[in-house]
């Protein structure tokens, strides 16, 4: 299972200057079936990442509601899992020691651990990289390891905050097609946030635009072409000029 409802949400944020209140998000509403991959485009400031933050359970909304499996979220949980920018992977731990970091705070069985961490440092590619610490690996492969931490913990829901943005052009789009590839082996309900159109459409089954702050949703678009996508499809451009547009006609106003 992985249904992750957001109904209603709002977020509010005091001014600590003594100034109006910021309202971040405004009567966000949409539904995400089990195994469905979903893209978060808007610009800077329009309240991708707080929405994200918010089905974490790092924030709690002002108004609304947001659940998975019926189950509302108050808070962190096992059920759902986060992959950051900048890959938060503990400088002082091996690649197993971190895969398995989640699963020893979950008090895991050591045999269970184990074959979890083994299972997962295979599904990333990472076989003879296992003691490595993350200084030692390239930022690619530090990615495949905080996905491989994200995954090991069997979450229904998995959340991605710009997972890419730190890389150049070509280990970006290799990270993309090895996050296809993952998914595709490891269904989950994935919410991912981003800036890149490309990166929107080479991923995700539905693609959220949000307008500027208040951030609300402007459009949901279902990606209708088959995988592996091609850029020079014409289908695929006709989708980036739709949401180019988007983006320009909110800046615009």
């Amino acid at each position: 299972m992985g249904r992750l409802v957001v109904d209603g949400v709002c977020k509010i944020f005091d001014e600590p200057r003594g100034g109006p209140p910021v309202v971040a998000v405004d009567g966000v509403s949409f539904t995400l079936e089990n195994g469905e991959f979903c893209a978060i485009l808007g610009h800077s400031g329009c309240g991708k990442t707080t929405l994200l933050n918010m089905v974490a359970g790092f924030e709690a909304p002002t108004m609304g509601s947001l659940s998975v499996d019926g189950a509302p979220i108050r808070g962190p949980g096992w059920e759902r899992s986060i992959i950051f920018q900048d890959y938060a992977l503990f400088p002082w731990l091996s690649v197993v020691g971190n895969i398995g970091f989640g699963l020893d705070m979950k008090r895991t069985a050591p045999d269970d651990r184990d074959r979890a961490v083994r299972h997962h440092i295979e599904l990333v590619g990472l076989g003879g990289f296992e003691h490595h610490f993350p200084h030692q690996l390239s930022g690619g492969m530090r990615q495949r390891v905080a996905i491989a931490r994200a995954l090991s913990v069997s979450p229904r829901v998995l959340l991605m905050d710009e997972p890419f943005a730190a890389l150049d052009d070509q280990n970006r789009r290799s990270m993309q097609d090895e996050l296809v590839r993952i998914w595709q082996c490891e269904p989950k309900t994935v919410l991912l946030v981003t800036h890149s159109l490309d990166e929107a459409i080479l991923l995700a089954d539905h693609i959220i635009v949000m307008t500027r702050r208040p951030g609300r949703i402007k459009r949901r678009i279902t990606v209708d072409l088959p995988r592996p996508r091609d850029e020079d499809d014409p289908g695929y451009i006709a989708l980036r000029k739709t949401l180019r547009a988007l983006i320009r006609e909110d800046a615009a106003t």
